[in-house]
């Protein structure tokens, strides 16, 4: 027998060994492992691709540890995954090993009203939870724009922002404590219903991408629906009017629950699939909302419209009812789902910078598309800098793949230099990790992996699996020996191991 053909067969024998155990602890029907069934895992909202070798879906913290202590008994690390709409790569089983998905712990665990906290399982989708506490007058602030499809786990994975972030921050400030299961199967409480003194490992989890642990519980904080709600469309020609606008609200004092803006590509996707009402001839529109007291609320929305006229606006509109509100954010937050209309695939990226240099940035994005013949929607959140540069294209194209990422690796580059972030919202994962040295120095990195190890160190001689390697979501977040960018690649995708070798 030839040399390939005894690794072929090996790794098939490990594989079925691997999905006995998992069977035996979890279950048949929680373990998902020939070859037809985990391509749907290979991929999430972002243009990465890698095939685990097993996924579970466990019911609870104990069978998520049991998963957790046969993978490492395998020497395989463990991918934590929510609905897989990240943008990012960070569910992508990048090296392989077990996904554990969390789509079937859906459980809100309780709600206390008084105290405006909640107790939930990581796969809650974001907008059930408001819709199960809205009767108390309550709503969980955080909105991605998947809110109807992405869960509580993978926001506090990314630490997730949404439209009405810019007034009530990001996940980070409406989580309170969590339980972890850690890289040898401890199930831990890190925070808890109240303030906590010491170290806020809580906000050490939260945008830590799956790297440090996987979170099975989460305890958030809720908030009181606001007396009263404005929702404004601002119509200008040019996006310049429309970014100098942004800035300028917020320079008169009034920082509005949500500001988010969409240029012309984006509302040519848009208009004929959601018809929200925005005019296609129009260079950008700005959807603000402000909410408060009622009389409140009226005096800022009267304010910010004559900002948006004195700045341009052709035309400014309120929301007429609640259905009418309804229809304006279908078109937001509908808006990536609609650039399908103008391409088949899209490479999102995920920059901040600072408002004040918005007008700037978006010219040079400009630039950029064109220089690489790439055509990029905008649509993001302009009050608080989030830029989501959208960039179509057509991965059966040769090279349009490879276009789309350079000219993504140079608006980030392009945030850096001009004082901005790598990530509002999406994270690091597999798609910036090789930019993170533009941002942080060696010492910052090299503090970044002690604290990872602080959390995954183990006694890989204890848990019998004599690998000392990296136990949760490897190589995402920091950058990768070779210092570029790779789609991922497994032994299935090339052909190496076929449906027969699985028995």
């Amino acid at each position: 027998m030839k040399a390939t053909e005894r690794t072929v067969k090996a790794l098939a024998a490990g594989r079925t060994r691997l999905a006995r155990d998992l069977q035996a602890a979890l279950g048949p029907g929680a373990v998902v492992w020939r070859p037809d069934d985990i391509l749907a895992y290979e991929y999430d909202g972002s243009i990465d691709r890698g095939l685990p070798v097993a996924i579970v879906l466990p019911r609870d913290a104990a069978q998520v540890a049991a998963a957790v202590r046969i993978a490492r008994r395998h020497g395989l690390p463990v991918v934590p995954r929510g609905a897989g709409t990240g943008l990012s790569g960070g569910a992508i089983a990048s090296e392989g090993g077990v996904v554990v998905a969390l789509t079937r712990m859906t459980r809100i665990l309780e709600v206390d009203a008084a105290n405006a906290i909640a107790v939930v399982e990581p796969g809650v989708v974001n907008l059930d939870l408001s819709l199960a506490v809205a009767h108390h007058g309550l709503r969980y602030a955080p909105d991605p724009s998947s809110q109807r499809a992405c869960t509580l786990g993978g926001n506090v994975a990314e630490n997730a922002g949404g439209p009405h972030c810019l007034a009530y921050g990001v996940t980070t400030n409406h989580v309170l404590g969590m339980e972890v299961v850690l890289a040898d199967g401890t199930i831990v409480w890190l925070g808890g219903k109240t303030r906590h003194a010491g170290y806020d490992l809580p906000g050490v989890v939260v945008g830590s991408e799956g790297t440090l642990g996987i979170v099975t519980k989460i305890i958030v904080r809720l908030q009181r629906l606001p007396e009263a709600v404005r929702t404004l469309v601002a119509v200008f020609r040019e996006m310049d009017q429309a970014s100098a606008a942004v800035s300028a609200i917020i320079a008169r004092g009034i920082i509005p629950a949500a500001m988010e803006m969409m240029d012309r590509v984006t509302i040519e996707a848009v208009e004929p699939a959601v018809h929200a009402g925005y005019p296609p001839e129009a260079g950008a529109v700005l959807l603000i909302e402000v909410e408060g007291l009622r009389e409140e609320a009226a005096s800022e929305a009267d304010e910010v419209e004559g900002v948006c006229r004195e700045l341009g606006a052709v035309e400014v509109r309120g929301a007429e009812s609640p259905a009418d509100r309804e229809r304006l954010w279908a078109g937001r937050k509908g808006a990536i789902g609609a650039l399908g209309r103008l391409a088949p695939n899209y490479y999102l990226v995920d920059g901040v910078v600072p408002r004040t240099r918005l007008v700037e940035v978006l010219r040079r994005v400009g630039e950029i598309g064109r220089r690489h013949g790439v055509r990029i929607a905008n649509v993001f959140h302009a009050g608080d800098g989030n830029l989501h540069p959208c960039m179509l294209f057509d991965e059966r194209v040769p090279g349009d793949t490879e276009r789309v990422v350079k000219a993504g690796a140079e608006i980030m580059r392009l945030c850096v230099d001009v004082g901005g972030a790598l990530t509002g919202e999406h994270g690091v994962g597999l798609e910036k990790r090789d930019y993170m040295p533009w941002a942080f120095s060696d010492a910052d990195m090299d503090a970044m992996r002690k604290l990872k190890a602080a959390f995954v160190s183990f006694d890989s001689a204890q848990d019998g699996s004599g690998d000392g390697g990296d136990p949760f979501n490897p190589g995402k977040i920091f950058p990768s020996p070779k210092g570029c960018r790779e789609i991922p690649r497994t032994m299935l995708q090339r052909g190496v191991l076929g449906p027969d070798d699985f028995v």
